[in-house]
């Protein structure tokens, strides 16, 4: 018997940082190895999401995920048992059948991502390895090709031992929340994630202390002045703006403040998330009572971007308005990276079809938008393929669970997205990267600015 096979598999339910039910799974393989991981769950979701399974009725206002975890104690652990974890492709594959629908309503994506996880989790406790050294040796030997913004993964031999990147690993670079906004602060402001990111900072570790310096600096603008209404779902401020752009001139007031360059050493990055305030290619900003047709919304946008030093803009346009998407990406994506997350959900086939179309020209990577890794992977792949940039994100629910930071780091992605520098879910993640980054030593390399390459700040 191989010592990587599934002994025993186990799911209870647990709570995010809204306090919520969500699932978790442990699962022990032959050798005595042990994997744990929990599912976090979004606010902003697409309509093409792989589905979490909810049991509705009374409890907890419908969120509990009994039924999720009956699933994972029941059919998936008799469908596992005996089954290889160091086969992740395989492992996955057998959870896709099973569940047999194209969306995992039937299973819910909440129990297959659980089991997956923790199935790499024990593979790579197995083979004496962090996480996300073992996902290199996953990646490589899913031959994923070079892009013009990353560096290459040379699979190396077989052996577990052996399952070591050759050259430098890339520490990502991290996008971080200062202002919540939308469906992850009351929708006090209708732009979701007021974000930055350091192109200039020299490692993982100097951009967050930059970053935690622009976030103190934030919150004492915003206080003295009166618009601190508390912290957002990720970690946040909670702003009391009168207009979204009074956000932008906030965010730039606060890097300076904190002393440093807007667009040279610290620049900006926005969630727009517009297919929570647009439909059918009409766009209503609740702040401002005003509405707008797809091209009035891209002409705002592009002054935004002429007025601030703004690199990257995630979901500008709604998810039913791939012609806006692409409209927007002739305009605006030589100089400015353009994330699709409801527009592509980390599929690899929307990836395709978007690039096709001309829309967007960097993939967000959520695990449980798909429910396996496999699923996730393979968006990464087409779009690295396509010459797409990648961040891996987190959702609004979260947990101290940190599997995202190794998937950036062993599928070599280059972004990372948790949320704010605050709340201990967010921080759990940010500290585990440090520890990564301190562990390599020198055999550590940050992505800086070329994680984002066709853009200037």
């Amino acid at each position: 018997m191989s010592p990587t096979r599934i002994r025993h598999l186990h799911a209870r339910r647990v709570w995010d940082s809204r306090g919520r039910p969500t699932v978790e799974a442990e699962l022990t393989l032959h050798d005595g190895s042990v994997g744990r991981a929990i599912v976090p769950a979004g606010a902003s979701t697409g309509s093409r999401e792989a589905l979490e399974l909810r049991d509705g009725g009374a409890a907890f206002g419908g969120l509990d995920v009994q039924r999720a975890v009956q699933h994972v104690n029941t059919e998936i652990a008799a469908a596992l048992c005996g089954v290889d974890a160091s086969d992740q492709g395989a492992l996955d594959q057998c959870l896709i059948e099973l569940d047999g629908t194209p969306h995992k309503t039937r299973l819910g994506a909440n129990a297959t991502l659980a089991v997956s996880m923790a199935a790499a989790h024990a593979a790579a406790a197995s083979a004496g390895l962090p996480l996300y050294r073992h996902l290199v040796g996953d990646a490589a030997a899913r031959r994923i090709e070079t892009s013009p913004l990353h560096a290459s993964i040379v699979p190396a031999a077989a052996d577990a031992a052996s399952r070591q990147p050759r050259g430098p690993a890339t520490l990502p670079m991290p996008q971080i929340q200062i202002f919540g906004g939308g469906a992850h602060a009351g929708r006090r402001v209708d732009i979701q994630d007021f974000m930055v990111l350091c192109p200039a900072a020299a490692c993982f570790a100097q951009a967050l202390e930059w970053t935690a310096e622009v976030y103190r600096a934030a919150g004492q603008v915003m206080q003295r002045r009166g618009r601190l209404l508390g912290v957002a779902d990720e970690g946040g401020w909670w702003p009391d703006f009168d207009t979204n752009e009074q956000a932008l001139e906030t965010l730039v007031e606060a890097i300076e403040a904190a002393g440093f360059i807007p667009g040279e050493q610290v620049a900006i990055a926005l969630d727009v998330a517009a297919s929570e305030f647009g439909r059918n290619g009409r766009y209503r900003l609740g702040l401002e009572s005003r509405e707008f047709d797809s091209d009035g919304l891209i002409e705002m946008l592009l002054r935004w971007i002429e007025s601030y030093p703004i690199v990257s803009i995630e979901d500008p346009l709604a998810e039913d308005d791939l012609a806006g998407f692409v409209r927007f990406t002739q305009a605006a994506g030589r100089s400015l990276q353009i994330v699709g997350d409801d527009l592509l959900v980390s599929s690899a086939a929307l990836v395709r079809e978007a690039a096709a179309a001309g829309a967007a020209n960097c993939v967000l990577l959520k695990p449980n938008q798909r429910g396996t890794l496999t699923e996730t992977l393979q968006a990464w792949q087409a779009a690295r393929e396509l010459g797409y940039a990648g961040i891996v994100s987190a959702r609004s629910g979260e947990t101290e669970d940190t599997t995202i930071v190794h998937l950036a780091i062993g599928w070599n992605v280059g972004q990372l997205k948790v949320g704010s520098f605050a709340r201990g879910e967010r921080m759990a993640k940010w500290n585990e990267a440090l520890r990564i980054e301190e562990r390599l030593g020198h055999c550590a390399r940050f992505a800086g600015a070329a994680a984002f390459g066709r853009c200037s700040a």
